[in-house]
This record gives structure tokens, sequence and C-alpha cells, in this order.
């Protein structure tokens, strides 16, 4: 599903949303931090107001290792000596269905979203809202 900016959306899911809480810039308020939290029930209205273009998605540290090792090997594997490729090839076989995974998901879009009862949804992921 793709939003666009002006769509009328509401939440697919309960959300919770938890941390440090600050002061947006140029609020009076002080700047400490204060621990909060925040529930959102699925169903809550709103509006698009932006959607940020498409980017991958966070790669976990086996994507990542998979990436260099088939960087190694295809850019060293002629040159390494048969039992080192072998074991190359093994380590980049074994972190491959990571990697397949990684890459069926595709990019994901952020969107921001003005929510009626006032609060702002800013860098969420798309598909946590659905078309109203």
């Amino acid at each position: 599903m793709t939003l666009q900016e002006g769509q009328r959306v509401t939440l697919a899911a309960d959300l919770r949303l938890a941390g440090t809480v600050v002061t947006a810039e140029g609020s009076p308020a002080g700047e400490d931090p204060v621990a909060g939290s925040l529930s959102l029930a699925s169903g809550t209205g709103g509006t698009v107001e932006r959607v940020d273009a498409p980017r991958e998605r966070e790669q976990s540290h086996g994507v990542r290792e998979y990436v260099r090792l088939k960087a190694l090997m295809d850019d060293f594997g002629h040159q390494m000596p048969p039992a080192s490729r072998r074991q190359l090839e093994e380590q980049v076989a074994s972190l491959e269905p990571e990697w397949t995974a990684h890459r069926e998901h595709g990019p994901r879009v952020t969107v921001r979203v003005r929510l009626d009862n006032g609060f702002v949804l800013d860098d969420a992921f798309a598909d946590l809202f659905a078309p109203a």
C-alpha cells in the first residue's frame, strides 16, 4: 500500500511509545529530559503530512558479515588457496538465508502523520497505518 500526503489513515495496531521525552525546539520549557510512555489505540485516525523516500532497513550483524565476506570472495577468491576459498564459500552459504530474508523485505517507507488527537508521529513506518 502506498500512502500519499493529505490521505486519511488509521493506526493498524496498538502502539506504545516509551523512552526519553524532550521539549520541541524553541519551546520555553527546560531542556531536561523526562521519562515517558504513551499508548495509542489501533483505529486512531490522522492525516499523512509527509511521505519520506524509501530507505534500506537496518542491517543485522549477519547481513553485514555476508556483504563483507561475499565482496572478499568476489574480489580475491580466485587468488586464495583452495582450502581457504572453500571455508569462505561455506561461511557465505551459511549467511545467505539471512541475506535473502533481508532483501525480500525491501526498503521501508516512513511517514509523518498528524493524529486527530493532536499527536504527531514522525519518521513512523508506513506499514503501521491503514487507509481510513
